[in-house]
């Protein structure tokens, strides 16, 4: 039998913050197309890039974020010379140094 792996907690906002988050990245959005924008925006301008993280067991380098043509939001990964962009929902993400953890 395979060896279980053990899975790691993702750190967790309060409801209050999150909460403030979500109004903050929504603001002013009429529909869910101007919602995805606004968290995309958000995304980028406060998630720190480059940073580690594991996908399927590989440690990669995420380089940065996207917003697809199908509005979906997606981390771009280096390995080498390959490259994956990955939904942001499917992929661990860091805690800023000295702040309050990020969590989607």
């Amino acid at each position: 039998m395979p060896e279980r792996r053990k899975r790691t907690k993702r750190p967790r906002l309060s409801k209050r913050p999150l909460a403030a988050l979500i109004a903050d990245a929504t603001v002013d959005c009429y529909n869910e197309s101007e919602a995805v924008t606004g968290f995309f925006t958000m995304i980028e301008d406060h998630l720190e890039v480059p940073f580690a993280a594991v996908v399927l067991g590989v440690d990669v380098e995420v380089t940065g974020v996207e917003l697809t043509e199908r509005e979906e939001i997606v981390a771009v990964c280096v390995r080498g010379k390959q490259q994956q962009r990955i939904p942001i929902c499917d992929l661990p993400l860091p805690s800023p140094p000295g702040g309050a953890p990020i969590c989607l």
